[in-house]
Order: C-alpha cells, then structure tokens, then sequence
C-alpha cells in the first residue's frame, strides 16, 4: 500500500466506526486535477460560491474562515489542521468535501457537494503547495498602515485655512454642497470655550474678543485656552470614561476606594502636553520603566481602575482572571479601536484575531500585582521621620539596663516568689485554691528558675514583662503609647492609590476554553496579533515593549483610533463613527484621506495633543456657523459631510460646570479628593451598604463635575440623567439622549435651584440696571450673546409676572429665595429675589444654555 493510500485510510477510520464490518467501502478521493491550479481562477470561486455562507466574513463556524488566507491556514475550533501545503490527503478540507469524515463534519453542511472536479482542484491546489496570493482579498483598510496622502486641490474661492479644509472642501465639492458661512464671534468664543477647557468664557473675555479686530485673535484665543489650567480639566474628563475612572470598586457592595491622584496626574499630563506616546508608556507601563517616579507609579493605575469583588464567596482566581481581561479588552479598545474581547472565548468571528492571540494579548498583564502606594505630603513625610526617631529613642530607653531597674527587677521576683508561696500555704490550710500573684503563667515558670540557670530568650522573656509592668518606667510607656498611636492617626491620614507592579516570577498564561478559567488549554507567551506589525525582537516581551509597540509609528491603529476620538469630540462624530471598533462591523470613515493625514500629522508632530487640538479647532470647518438649512438637512441631517458648524448638547458635567459658572458659584479649585454635592436623600440606602452621602461643605460643594465621587453602582443622579456612564467598564463614546428627566433634573434638583437663587442674587448685585439691563445681563451670562428684543421683552414679561405673584405670597418668595445661601442681599425685597430666581431657573434651562453652538 502507498503512503497515500495508508494515510487516507488512518483519515476515513471515523467512517470505519460508524460504518462496521459488512458495510460499503468509504467513497475513494478523486483524482487530484493534472492542470496547474491558479487561486483567483479556479479556488476562489469554489470558496465563494459554497463555502462562506458558513465559513466568510459573515458567519464563521467553528471559527474557520476561508475568505481570509491568515485565518484559512490557522484552522478552527477542532484544532485539526484544514490546510496543509503540499499535503492535501492530510488537510480537513479536502476530506470533508469528499465526504472522508462523519456525517456531521461532511462540507457544504447543506446544499449539493461539491463535484469530482472541484474536489479534484482543491487537491491539486493544495499539494501545488496551496498559493495564495496576497491580492486575492486585500486587508481591511485598518489594519493597513496609513500613508500620508497629498493635500486635494479645491476651487472654493475663500480657500482652507488648514489642510483639515482641503479635504472638508474636497468632500463637499464632490457632493455639490458649499461650506457655510463663518459663525460669528460670540459664537466662537463660546464654541472654542466649551471645547478647550469646558467652561463658557466670560463676558470680560467675550467683550475682549469681539473688540480684537487683530487678524491672529482667534488663534491668540486658542493659545490662551489651550494654555489654561481647566484645559486639563475637560479633557481629562473625556479619558476617564476610556480609563473606567471611578472612586468606588463596583459589585453589589461597591466599597470605596481612593483613586483621585490618577484622576489629577492625567489632568496634569494634559495641561503639560504630555506627548501621546508618553502618555500612553506611562499609564500601561509606568510602574516598570527604570527609576520610576512616584508620578509614573501613579499613572500605572490606569489599569487599576477594574472593579474588583468584594463580596463574600468569590474565587479569588476568578476574580483575577475577570480583572485582567477587563484590562485587554480595555487596552483594545482604547488604543486599537478594535473588538479584541470577542476572541476571548473563541476566534473572532469578523476580525483576524484569533483566541490564542486574545491570551497571548492577556499574558502581558498577567504577570503584574497589585499594591497600594502611599502618597505622603512633604509635611508628613517629616512628621513620620520625627514620630519614627521618637519611637526608636522610647524603644531603647525602655530597653536600657541600669542597676536601679536590675534592682527593682530582683526585688519584684522575689515577690512574686513569696506570693506564690502564700498562696500554696493558704491552698493548703483551707483546701481551697489560694490567690495567685496576676502574672502569667510562663512568667512565673521561668521566675522559679533560678536566675543563672535560665536561658538568654528566657531572660529577656522576664525583663520584658517586668518593663511592661514597672512603675519607674511608666512615664517612658506612656510617652511611647502616645508615640505610636500618632504614628498610627498619621498612617491614617496618608493617603493612598492603586498601582500596578510587575512580579518577579511570571505567571503561566494558557488559552481558557471558552474564556473559563477553570479550562486552560495551550500554554501562550506575550504577543500581539498577527495582523498587525510584530513586536521588536530584541525587546522583552513585557508590558513597556507592549505600551511602546501600540504607539509605533508602524502600528497602523493608534494614531487613528486617537485622531478619531479627538475629532468626535470637537465635531460631535468621528469621522468613524463607530469610534470603538475599526474592524470589519464598524462604520468605514467618511473621508478616509483626511482621518489617514491626521494619524501620519499626529506622528509628525511627535504625538502633541495640544498641537492637533488647535489644528481642528482653527480650521474653517469647525469655525463655520451651525445654522441649518432645509437643503442640509435634506442631504446632510448628521453633518457628516461638514457643510455647517458642529453643535450638540454638552456633556452631563458641563451642564452642571456651565450653571454654577453662570451663576458665580463655581470654584476655581483644581485636584485633590473627590467631593460631594447635593444629593437626594435615599439614593445611597439602596446600597448595600451603610455608606452616606455626607453633602460637602463651603467652596468643595461648588467643584467641577470631574470631581464628583464616581460610585459605580450608584452614578450621581444629575449625571446619570444626561448620559453619564456608571465607569463599571470602559465607555467609548457617550450617546446624547433627549427626555423630559433631563429638564426636570435642571428644573428641579436642588443643586440647579441653588444655582438659579445665586444667578439671580449676581444679577442684582451687578448689573443693577432696570429689568431691561438686568435680563440682558443674565441672558449673557448664561449663553454669551445679547438677547434679541422679543427674547428681552418675554423675560422681563416673565419677571414682572413672578413679582405680583410672590408679593401675593411672600412665604413663598421666602421659600424659593433663600436657603444655604442665606436671607436676601441688603436693600433686595425677597420677593423681587424669588422673581430674579425663577427667571433665573428658566434661562438656565435653555436649550441654548446647555448646547455648543
């Protein structure tokens, strides 16, 4: 029998079981083809006309693909080899078209077989060594690395003001759309405000501007926004919805934690400009690089910010295990656009990763512990010096031998000698135990031996307790006691956050069978997909080398997946609009060229976020004026196309930021823990928990939203009403819902009403003008711009409608008025208060108010 002939044989044995002694024969494999076999030619169309109803891009059963030569050669869940160069008696496909296997794993699993003549193809192909040429189905444009491409000429007259207008007007010309009109300055002011640094302008700076008729004063404009310590501020705001920042652990008891320093070290890195590829080291490696700072710890903690289970019963491994997918799918996400977590308990069914490379992705974080690092002020660090001197000193004295303590020491065994001795006498006279001396029992054994005979711990064992005891060393005790309980308030006061660090042995990292831990199978090594470019060689496979392959110039992802999420953020969408995913599932880019220009400027331009930011927000597409017309809406109602202004609602935070700014309450405070506004009482009782929310006081009460306490189980109700994440995982992209809870929170919640009552108060404090003046004046603060005269005409209507009411009822104009902030200003009536008040209220409530425009 030939080689063939016996191999063959091995194959069919499923056939042979299911089919015993006395049955048919297996069918024999058809000839190989005698003709040179070309792919495009004759392979390709077999696959495609009856193999990728079940095996294409679409649907991939068993994990196999055969549209993807990558994945073709890989195999499937069976792990038996598909495609064997050379060898087609030995690959699964050939076998299963001809019907060598069991009746189950026969392909095409329905429809007609395939001919003797395509099998025949397959055959030759396969033993002709199976080419595939690498033109036969391109890659996906993602995964290709982007090339700088040539700016497009235009014919629009006004011209671009940046190459990011090239290709707006490029795109706009094609589509037979002209760019609209430039937005006016008041509206800038406001747009690049709430954009930069989150918070309106001004009127002194709206004022300053609209009188700068310099040709430069939009870009001095941005410079000085850029350069503003709440530039920070807000776009930290942004990565912490991608890093799952919160200051709670999550699950059903969702303990507290401390993690506001991370919070403050990315609003520091931004408002430093920290490069991107720093930025980037720093948060998944920063624990390992050598000399780590205390700031480069901290940043480690990007990846401590998984939530962690505290709960009674859970498998510690479990849990581990959960935390560092959390961390892959995470890190996929962030920097690789990409759906990575779809591998994790079988080969992506879309994208070319496959599971073994989901954990050869998870061993780079599995080999990493997880401790506290203790952040000690300047003044404490002292404080624990001095304590830790003191204690020493204490320590010693109470150690110290002197003839007056050998003394006092003698003299105090033989005592407790003679009460022995008592004690027995008085036991035996009365029959009844005697009262023996209160020291411990191993005490007194070893005071009965005698003092030369005893060993050196024995000795030592007695003079410790007879120091602990001694009257002539009380003063030293309590000095020490009083030491070592201000070491420990100290301890107390110190606060800490959650850091990674790597460990000295690794960890084994296995495929999990269908992402169970209790189901390792093959052993795995750091790695990185195959599609994407390969790790250095001469670099450790470890997570630094993995933090610096993500922001390579030749990984053709990071730099766009970046560019898209910063201009989704200044434009409302991102020229992807699926922002999480550049794979095959999500949205291809609508103007390619210039998301690919984008990455290579971002390069180029040594990763600068500020740099790329001003680039954007000076171009005449984002300068342009937002109004719509019925011919834009028609065609162009998502403004994808850029023929008009961006303008959208701002974020949850900024609603609140932009009402306390109005209204002169906000505060100017940057960093430090997490503070605690008005909360409605009851929300946290349905914890489980005894946590309460303790309201802050003075000027913590009026912080910036970034600094809310993030519970994840319990999201702040303000912000939970205008789309804010719970932070349980990460989120990508907020989507901006509209419904009546959202006016009825800014209506309503009492933090909005202090608000309006503070508004109101700053209104007659400053202007102090009729109604006229004083309705123009809160009009500006609340939306930058003078009110039109029917919009003046409606609030005074409206204030002078309020008055005549509250005169009415003065305990009402009382009630609404006042509060934690106190009676009326000297000389305002409480009821012209109450009237401000609720003018206040409805301004504040403006779409207007509320939307970047």
């Amino acid at each position: 029998m030939s080689a063939k002939a016996t191999i063959l044989a091995w194959m069919a044995w499923p056939w042979l079981v299911a089919n015993p002694a006395g049955a048919a024969e297996p069918p024999p494999l058809p000839p190989a083809a005698a003709v040179k076999v070309d792919f495009v030619r004759d392979v390709e169309p077999i696959f495609a006309s009856r193999c990728y109803e079940c095996h294409g891009e679409k649907k991939s059963k068993s994990s196999f693909r055969l549209d993807d030569k990558a994945r073709a050669f890989l195999g499937g869940d069976s792990g038996k080899p598909f495609l064997i160069p050379g060898k087609s008696s030995q690959s699964q496909i050939v076998l299963r078209v001809a019907g060598l296997v069991k009746p189950d794993e026969v392909m095409p699993a329905r429809g007609e077989r395939l001919t003797t003549q395509q099998i025949g193809l397959l055959e030759a192909w396969i033993d002709q060594g199976a080419s595939w040429p690498e033109t036969a189905k391109p890659p996906h444009w993602a995964y290709v690395k982007p090339v700088r491409p040539a700016l497009p000429k235009v014919q629009h007259s006004r011209g671009p003001r940046t190459p990011i207008d090239t290709f707006i007007l490029a795109r706009l010309e094609q589509e037979k759309l002209k760019p609209s009109a430039e937005a006016d300055r008041v509206t800038l002011i406001r747009r690049l405000s709430l954009d930069l640094i989150g918070l309106p302008p001004t009127l002194a700076e709206v004022d300053a501007f609209v009188a700068d008729r310099s040709k430069d004063a939009y870009e001095k404009l941005t410079d000085r926004l850029l350069d503003s310590p709440h530039f920070g501020e807000k776009w930290a705001r942004v990565w912490l919805d991608l890093a799952r920042y919160a200051d709670s652990h999550g699950y059903e008891k969702d303990p507290p934690r401390v993690m506001w320093p991370y919070r403050d070290w990315v609003i520091n890195a931004f408002n430093h400009n920290m490069p991107f590829d720093q930025f980037t080291v720093e948060q998944i490696a920063g624990d390992m690089l050598p000399g780590a700072t205390q700031d480069q710890k901290i940043a480690s903690g990007f990846h401590r910010n998984t939530m962690i289970n505290t709960e009674g019963g859970v498998d510690a491994e479990q849990s581990r295990v959960e935390t560092i997918v959390d961390r892959v799918n995470t890190t996929a996400t962030v920097w690789l656009g990409s759906t990575l977590a779809c591998a994790q308990c079988h080969t992506h069914k879309y994208d070319p990763f496959t599971q073994k490379e989901y954990y050869q992705f998870f061993a780079f974080f599995n080999n990493a512990d997880e401790p506290k690092l203790e952040l000690p002020s300047d003044a404490q660090t002292a404080r624990g010096k001095q304590l830790s001197a003191d204690v020493a000193r204490l320590e010693a004295e109470l150690k110290k031998s002197t003839p007056e303590l050998t003394a006092a020491q003698t003299a105090w065994e033989t005592n407790v000698i003679h009460d022995l001795a008592r004690a027995a006498t008085a036991a035996s006279a009365t029959n009844k135990p005697g009262a023996a001396p209160e020291v411990p029992t191993n005490i007194v054994d070893i005071v009965k031996i005698a003092p030369a005979e005893r060993t050196a711990p024995q000795r030592d064992e007695v003079s410790d307790y007879f120091r602990s005891q001694a009257p002539e060393l009380k003063t030293v005790r309590d000095q020490l006691a009083e030491a070592r309980k201000a070491q420990e308030a100290l301890q107390g006061e110190i606060p800490s956050t959650l850091v990674m660090q790597e460990r000295a042995e690794p960890r084994e990292s296995h495929v999990l069978i269908r992402g169970n831990f209790l189901n390792p199978d093959e052993r795995v090594f750091p790695g990185v997909p195959a599609i994407l470019p390969p790790l250095p060689k001469e670099q450790p496979a470890n997570r630094v080398t993995l933090a610096r392959w993500l922001v390579s110039p030749e990984n053709p992802l990071t730099a766009r997946v970046t560019m898209n999420r910063f201009w989704e953020q200044i434009f409302g969408c991102g020229l992807v609009e699926t922002v999480e995913d550049f794979g095959t599932q999500g949205q291809r880019p609508t103007h390619p060229e210039l998301l690919d220009w984008l990455a290579t400027e971002f390069i180029r331009q040594n990763w600068d976020m500020k740099a790329m930011l001003r680039l954007m927000v000076t171009s005449a597409a984002y300068r342009q004026s937002s109004r719509s017309t019925p011919e834009l809406i028609e065609r162009d109602p998502h403004n994808r196309l850029y023929a008009r202004g961006p303008r959208f609602r701002v974020t949850a935070e900024a609603v609140r930021d932009i009402a306390l700014q109005a209204s002169g309450l906000l505060s100017p405070k940057i960093g430090g823990p997490s503070v605690f506004p008005y909360q409605p009482d009851g929300i946290w009782t349905q914890l489980y928990s005894s946590d309460q929310w303790a309201t802050s006081k003075g000027e913590e009460k009026y912080r910036r939203g970034i600094y809310t306490f993030w519970r994840r189980t319990s999201t702040y109700p303000a912000f939970m009403s205008f789309d804010a994440p719970s932070r349980e995982l990460i989120c990508p992209r907020r989507q901006r819902s509209n419904t009546p809870l959202q006016a009825l929170t800014t209506l309503n919640d009492p933090s909005f009403v202090e608000a309006a009552q503070a508004l109101a108060r700053r209104v007659l404090k400053e202007s102090k003008g009729n109604a006229e003046a004083d309705s123009t004046y809160a009009f500006r603060l609340c939306v930058a711009r003078s009110p039109r005269p029917l919009e003046t005409k409606r609030l005074v209507a409206l204030y002078e409608q309020e008055l005549a009411q509250f005169k009415q009822d003065p305990s009402a104009a009382q009630k609404l008025a006042t509060g934690d902030l106190g009676k009326p200003p000297e000389g305002v009536s409480v009821e012209k208060l109450a009237a401000w008040t609720v003018v206040a209220n409805v301004l504040l409530n403006l779409d207007e108010t509320i939307t970047k425009g």
